[in-house]
């Protein structure tokens, strides 16, 4: 067939649909680049590369979204294809497929703007969880007009090919035909499926770069195909055994033995002299609390008061790191300590019940623990994940009506959230009970709604106005909390569960993982400011160290008070790292390796070092080892 013939043929409208396809992505394509200019660092051949790579993804992706339209051209014959009803609802559902197209741009570009990168596991949570999502776009986009727009476009387009799509119906193509090229069409998605994956073709070193040369559309899906990723298939391992034995004298501590001979076991009892206390533990985990909002960082913007006085009184951790870019990898950490295995959280996945946890270890030890969080708690399996995991749960649904005073898409305010925190812990101290209370604010997300009257910014107005009412609210917690019987004998405990954002031009930016850990208690502990290099992994064993309790540990972190020399766990679903004495080791789900050398904001690419690289796959291949053979349950 020559391109006339495929024109006026019924497979002409597979061409026409193409070129909008390809026309928008490429417009797309070029809006996110010149949005990010910047950070792309681009060259002649760079762009060059993003153009023709993402010209590839854009073929791959086509494949795949008009498979439904190939069948349909295939199987209906050519008197109702030719039906001129039967045509003008095949034209309603071209415009509906336009549309959809449209409105995959415009969320490509608010996501964008949001994360830096293109679709992901968190795209495909926004699918999952619709009702907190829809209610999220609601609240912080004008989307009458965003809706307007996406159907003015579709309509122009439309237009701009009716003349094209007419021409299909003008000639008779045969069954043989037919069943030829419809052969061919689904035989590329077919090979596609086998042969190609979104690191098929990668521009390295240049994250940003290499973002852009993909399909959202198409990383979309592949989030979907990867919710979990086979160490072993995907990243250098070594033998198991060989893993083990390596993780285990990593986690050799002074105060530590083994109590197992077995290889594949890491059980240590965990030994402190002296007497054991029962201090309460009050957890703040604040969303997208970076700390590059700090003034103690370089911050001058005066956008958390309360915090920068709090440090002050606190154990101040000045060299932490979030292990991930999502609040359930935040979550995953500070209460198994394990580091961040490929895929996506174990908060999520199936199987996760009865993990050794800190919840479980204080509950061992007579505490009542708690998670207490202020939207719904099926969100990201929250509520699942903390109740089977030695945590009683209070999510949205537990607020009375009188004790909401301002709520959004993603639940109520952070005032409301610490006033049941205590009250949960009043009702835990008229039992007798030590506490341990997980919390988890909400108010520091878009879209950056909170109550009127309560800081100097007007809510809506963005992250600097969420992050101070996040800051409000804490210093009248505070300030609430020395009212109660409790306050003299608790640990309260202020980390984010990952930064406000997490792109940059390296895959791993390490500046992006460094969220603040304050450990408050006057009257426990004398303030200070500690500068070990420490991850999430590290707060649970670090916590059990204030408490002077002895006990069997799981646990892949160590105390940070007791250990000088550190390290750090970072990842995204896909590339895990470590950070060791400035080296950043990282693998890909190509069973590959880099190296960067980190000074402060830079990271220049380094040789690899084998001991670095060997330490990096013992802690992760042993976690997912752990994991799939159900050796981390309590």
């Amino acid at each position: 067939m020559n391109v006339k013939k495929i024109m006026y043929s019924r497979y002409g409208t597979v061409v026409v649909f193409g070129f909008i396809f390809l026309l928008l992505a490429f417009i797309t394509r070029t809006v996110l680049l010149v949005a990010d200019f910047s950070n792309v660092d681009p060259d002649i051949l760079c762009i060059f590369q993003i153009y023709t790579y993402g010209l590839f993804y854009d073929f791959v992706t086509l494949s795949y979204f008009v498979i439904p339209l190939i069948l349909y051209l295939f199987f209906v014959p050519n008197v109702v294809y030719r039906n001129k009803i039967i045509f003008w609802i095949f034209n309603l559902f071209f415009i509906v497929s336009v549309g959809i197209l449209v409105f995959s741009c415009i969320g490509e570009g608010l996501f964008w703007e949001e994360f830096g990168i293109r679709y992901n596991f968190i795209a495909v949570d926004y699918l999952v969880y619709t009702h907190e999502v829809i209610s999220n776009i609601n609240e912080s986009y004008n989307m009458p007009l965003i809706i307007s727009g996406i159907l003015f476009v579709s309509f122009l387009l439309f237009l701009g090919v009716r003349k094209h799509l007419k021409n299909t119906v003008v000639s008779i193509t045969r069954f043989k035909t037919r069943l030829a090229v419809s052969c061919f069409l689904l035989l590329v998605p077919l090979l596609s499926f086998y042969a190609i994956d979104q690191d098929t073709l990668e521009i390295k070193d240049t994250t940003y770069a290499n973002e852009l040369a993909h399909n959202g559309i198409y990383q979309l899906f592949s989030a979907f195909r990867n919710n979990e990723l086979d160490y072993k298939k995907f990243y250098l391992s070594i033998s198991d055994k060989a893993a083990f034995a390596n993780l285990r004298r990593s986690l050799k501590t002074p105060n530590s033995f083994y109590i197992s001979n077995d290889p594949f076991d890491i059980r240590r009892q965990i030994k402190y002299s002296g007497e054991e206390k029962k201090y309460n533990i009050m957890l703040i985990t604040v969303e997208s609390l970076s700390a590059s909002f700090f003034t103690r960082f370089g911050n001058n913007e005066n956008i958390t008061p309360n915090l920068d006085n709090i440090v002050k009184k606190s154990l101040f951790f000045t060299h932490f790191f979030a292990t991930g870019t999502r609040t359930v990898r935040g979550m995953e950490a500070l209460t198994l300590s394990l580091p961040p295995t490929p895929g996506s959280s174990i908060v999520k996945r199936p199987n996760n019940e009865g993990l050794f946890s800190l919840g479980s270890v204080l509950g061992s030890k007579g505490y009542l623990s708690s998670f207490i969080y202020s939207g719904e708690g099926y969100f990201d399996n929250m509520n699942y994940f903390f109740g089977n995991n030695g945590y009683k749960t209070f999510d949205r649904k537990d607020f009375t009506q009188k004790e909401v005073t301002f709520e959004n898409a993603w639940g109520v305010c952070d005032e409301d959230l610490y006033a049941k925190a205590m009250q949960v812990s009043d009702d835990a101290w008229k039992k007798g009970k030590p506490f341990y209370n997980f919390l988890m604010t909400t108010s520091n997300h878009r879209p950056y709604t909170y109550p009127d009257g309560k800081i100097d910014i007007p809510s809506h107005s963005g992250r600097s106005g969420a992050v101070k009412y996040t800051d409000y609210a804490i210093g009248k917690f505070f300030r609430e909390a020395r009212k109660h019987p409790w306050f003299e004998n608790t640990i309260f405990v202020v980390v984010g569960d990952h930064c406000a954002s997490s792109a940059g031009k390296t895959v791993l930016p390490v500046a992006n993982y460094h969220i603040p850990l304050i450990i408050y208690a006057p009257g426990i502990l004398q303030p200070g400011e500690i500068s070990t290099l420490s991850s999430q992994i590290d707060f649970a064993p670090t916590l059990m160290g204030l408490l002077n309790t002895s006990y069997v540990s799981k646990f892949f972190g160590k105390d940070i008070l007791l250990n000088k020399s550190g390290r750090a766990f970072i990842g995204t679903y896909q590339q895990i790292g470590m950070l060791h004495d400035d080296i950043l080791t990282v693998e890909m789900p190509t069973n590959r390796s880099e190296s960067f050398n980190v000074n402060g904001l830079q990271q220049t690419p380094s040789s690899i070092n084998q001991d670095e690289l060997k330490d990096l796959i013992s802690y992760y291949q042993s976690a997912s080892y752990l994991f799939h053979t159900k050796k981390d349950k309590f």
